[in-house]
């Protein structure tokens, strides 16, 4: 029986909302409106977009979402008219839409051609083949030293080859990271205690490597009852283990926990891994972002055939600083923020968003810090007309639950991106794809929204959020904004929702 999809959304609301179906099903391309053989009218005469606001109220005012705050915003950037709103003022948690305002102020205030500059320094001279001094390592903040660019390796080999032919072959004094371009708080507000210890939650600092964490490779011991065996890579990242998880037996549910505590270097794992679980990567944030980039820095060094005598250190343990002038020998620049920015909301990197808005707070000659960010941040919204009201920020990443937005507010972000020529095409090339790439490589197959729909995703615990845009099938560009609060129901349920809306959006037709 061929339904209406009014139809077909409301028995969907009524199956989960008895329990007969945890998941919410797609509406299929022959029930969405402006399929081949549909008109601008449905049966009931009623236009397309009544019959859209009918359809999604239906969807998003079900009685299974009786607990849920939906805030939604659906709006054409062609005709600039809103095609349907609920909720569009409610302050709502935005999770990693968080990172489209940080990129966007970024974007605006810095240029897609920025740069972070990361330099090797001396004060000391070099005499036969040796640097009679410390080596310095500063940097203003660059994210890029991880394999989602170039391997870190390869360009510490390139430094060492640099200075040999600057003619260094030993240093004899220490190598020092100087990580004072960001102020020392490590942490963002409101970030909680209890996932300190994973990769995720990183360690904020103006010197980072391989996004401050290192990988655990994880595997049940031989017998039950035997401590897992966990490896760590790469090395030097100061990280303690204590491992206290146990290997359970076949029936056991995986149940590990990492624990670092902010300022602690120890990484306790508790829980249990049945015997016969496969090997699995987790990652870990490392305790000192610094430290862990300049003894690599050492080691690589010394690979690389200068030898070094003094010890890898932290600015911070010198009392009387280094010798001063110094002298650049040589410049080390990161990809442009055209790069980094995608990154950044491909793969909902939460350093790179907390390294852009120190970034910001910095511009005006003094430490980058997330109070001056945030002030940065305020600015670029009111010159395009955005109350404060609109929001509350307190990290650049929406990791943290303080973080506030309107649906209004990201849709007037969205429309600001496309609008402006020097943005448009920068930030939608930093979206995810709907099942096509990152966090929506598996969702929105085999709809009218494949390859189409372009959005930033969002979750933390009982948040999701879907902010983007999608061409209709008459060529209309639509912008949305989809942001889910306070739901007792699985992720899963709500991604359903959110997925059949924006294929409803891709299928739609005048």
């Amino acid at each position: 029986i061929r339904m209406t999809a009014n139809v077909a959304l409301a028995v969907i609301g009524l199956l989960i909302g008895t329990g007969c179906v945890t998941s919410v099903a797609r509406v299929e391309p022959d029930l969405a409106p402006g399929r081949e053989g549909t008109t601008g009218t449905n049966v009931e005469g009623l236009s397309a977009a009544v019959r859209l606001q009918r359809d999604f109220t239906d969807l998003f005012e079900a009685p299974q979402f009786d607990h849920t705050l939906w805030s939604v915003v659906v709006r054409s950037l062609d005709r600039q008219e809103d095609l349907y709103r609920l909720n569009p003022a409610k302050l709502v948690m935005p999770a990693s839409n968080m990172k489209a305002v940080t990129l966007a102020a970024t974007a605006e205030h810095l240029g897609w051609d920025y740069r972070y500059e990361t330099q090797l320094l001396t004060g000391a001279p070099i005499e036969d083949g040796t640097l009679r001094g410390d080596l310095i390592v500063r940097s203003n903040g660059d994210p890029s030293f991880n394999r989602l660019h170039t391997d870190p390796v390869e360009v510490f080999g390139d430094w060492a080859t640099e200075l040999r032919q600057l003619g260094i072959r030993n240093i004899e004094g220490r190598i020092i990271g100087d990580d004072n371009a960001f102020d020392e708080a490590t942490l963002g507000a409101g970030w909680a205690w209890d996932y300190l210890g994973y990769g995720y939650a990183a360690s904020i600092g103006s010197l980072q490597l391989y996004q401050n964490i290192v990988a655990l490779d994880i595997r049940p011991g031989a017998s039950v009852d035997d401590p897992i065996i966990v490896e760590v890579s790469p090395a030097y990242s100061g990280l303690e283990l204590d491992i206290r998880a146990r290997t359970g037996a076949a029936d056991t549910s995986a149940t590990l926990n990492l624990v670092r505590l902010p300022g602690q270097s120890v990484l306790e794992i508790t829980g249990f891994l049945p015997v016969t679980a496969e090997a699995f990567t987790q990652t870990a944030s490392v305790p000192n972002p610094t430290e862990f980039f300049v003894r690599s820095l050492r080691a690589a060094l010394s690979e690389n055939g200068i030898v070094v005598r003094g010890a890898a250190i932290d600015v911070d343990s010198l009392q009387d600083g280094y010798d001063e002038p110094l002298r650049q020998l040589l410049l080390h620049r990161s990809p442009p923020l055209t790069e980094t920015g995608r990154v950044l909301m491909k793969v909902s990197q939460n350093l790179y968003a907390e390294t852009f808005l120190k970034t910001l707070g910095g511009q005006n000659g003094g430490r980058g810090n997330v109070a001056d960010g945030r002030e940065a941040v305020q600015a670029v919204l009111s010159s395009w007309g955005i109350s404060p009201e609109a929001y509350v920020q307190y990290d650049g990443s929406g990791l943290s639950r303080y973080n506030y937005v309107t649906t209004d507010l990201l849709i007037a972000i969205l429309e600001r991106m496309h609008r402006d020529p020097t943005h448009t095409a920068a930030f939608k090339a930093t979206l995810p794809i709907a099942g096509r790439d990152a966090s929506l490589e598996r969702r929105m197959k085999g709809s009218f929204a494949e390859n189409n729909a372009r959005a930033k995703t969002g979750s933390i615990s009982n948040v999701r959020a879907l902010s983007g845009y999608v061409t209709t099938r008459d060529d209309e560009l639509l912008a949305f904004s989809i942001v889910a609060n306070h739901f007792h129901l699985p992720q899963s349920t709500i991604d359903a929702v959110t997925d059949n809306a924006v294929e409803y959006l891709a299928g739609f037709r005048r």
